[in-house]
């Protein structure tokens, strides 16, 4: 019997895991992939807000970018300079298993090649070494991405807008910068962009996938900026990414979302690493204290109305965003950006210390003592 199986073993479900392992629970983390070094699918930027809050390996984080550059359409650059170290881009199979290690040493039980088929009350049933098996669990957390068998099968709220990104990892970096290209005839409904670390580069699109081939579209961008992007491909990434804001609906008595299965991604930004640990942060804490005093005002404290709030702006303008995406009109907001009132907005999205917020659970007093012995013990 386990108190929480966690399903999906990427940051979100790393960091809710050894949470509530140091906690004293008996936790199963398990994914589909044999290895957690597999199959990235994000290109790793961590804002300065997550380094500083959270403890992840200084020496997988590349050097620290402050210079973004904006391209209109028509490739007519606007530079902006932060004055602190903004951005770094983890090296991310690295720092999956660093996180993987440090939940192993807290006593989460590792379950690779498992996959999810179905949950039975509260008990996953999954399959792994080629049959189906039960795992006796009080309490399950979806963290297994944008489209969540956990979510399907607790019958909790999904994702329903995407865009699709696809990304290569270049070896040879030059001087740190993050270029955006706005164009639609690129990346409808977001960006192109060329992260350089000095080390790697990730070259990548996105964008809403009825409106563009993600492969053709890269290899057009790659062909366009070649002093940008050229060099050997060392790995391609791709994926799907929520961008309807954080779902209303995402826990109940048999368990909870964190991560892109929550939809804790910025619907304008795209952005959903630091959502993902501060959410997963907690979820712990809730799961926790749901398990350990069996009050469910625990898990009324979870609620995804609570923070959707915080992204009206954002997921306006992400509506705003499919409606005009049209080059011509791109190119005419790009001009207003060069004003100063609103250079200094994009500064803010850019450089700004605001993202998922964090917010103190109005909880009982038992989920503030530290944990003496595991549930049921």
């Amino acid at each position: 019997m386990y108190d929480v199986f966690v399903a999906g073993a990427g940051l979100a479900g790393l960091q809710v895991a050894r949470l509530l392992a140091l906690r004293g629970l008996r936790v199963a983390l398990a994914d589909r992939k044999g290895s957690v070094a597999d199959s990235v699918h994000t290109t790793g930027i961590f804002v300065r807000k997550t380094w500083q809050d959270f403890p992840l390996p200084e020496e997988q984080l590349g050097r620290a970018i402050r210079e973004v550059v904006l391209y209109s359409p028509a490739r007519r650059p606007l530079s902006l300079t932060a004055a602190r170290d903004e951005f770094r881009v983890g090296r991310m199979s690295w720092i999956y298993l660093y996180l993987l290690e440090s939940c192993v040493r807290a006593g989460v039980t590792w379950m690779p090649s498992t996959r999810l088929l179905r949950v039975e009350g509260s008990d996953p049933i999954v399959a792994r070494g080629g049959r189906e098996e039960r795992v006796a669990a009080r309490f399950v957390i979806g963290a297994d991405g944008p489209r969540s068998a956990v979510a399907r099968e607790l019958g909790l709220d999904r994702n329903k807008e995407f865009l699709v990104g696809l990304e290569d990892v270049v070896g040879g970096g030059g001087v740190p910068a993050l270029h955006c290209f706005l164009d639609p005839r690129l990346a409808p409904g977001y960006i192109a962009w060329v992260v350089d670390d000095g080390v790697e580069k990730h070259v990548g699109v996105a964008g809403y996938r009825d409106r563009f081939d993600p492969a053709a579209s890269l290899d057009r961008f790659r062909r366009s900026v070649p002093q940008l992007a050229g060099g050997r491909v060392v790995e391609r990434r791709g994926g799907l990414i929520p961008v309807g804001g954080i779902l209303r609906r995402i826990a109940n008595r048999h368990g909870l979302l964190v991560g892109d299965a929550a939809g804790a991604v910025s619907p304008l930004t795209a952005g959903g690493l630091d959502a993902a640990l501060r959410l997963s942060s907690f979820a712990a804490v809730v799961a926790a204290e749901y398990l350990e005093s069996g009050d469910e005002r625990a898990l009324a404290a979870y609620d995804g109305s609570r923070f959707r709030a915080r992204f009206f702006a954002r997921r306006w303008m992400r509506k705003a965003i499919r409606v005009i995406d049209h080059p011509l009109l791109i190119e005419l907001a790009c001009a207003a950006l060069r004003a100063t009132p609103l250079r200094a907005l994009l500064e803010h999205v850019f450089f700004g210390r605001g993202s998922f917020p964090e917010i103190t659970p109005p909880l009982p007093s038992s989920a503030r003592r530290p944990r003496s012995s595991p549930a049921g013990a």
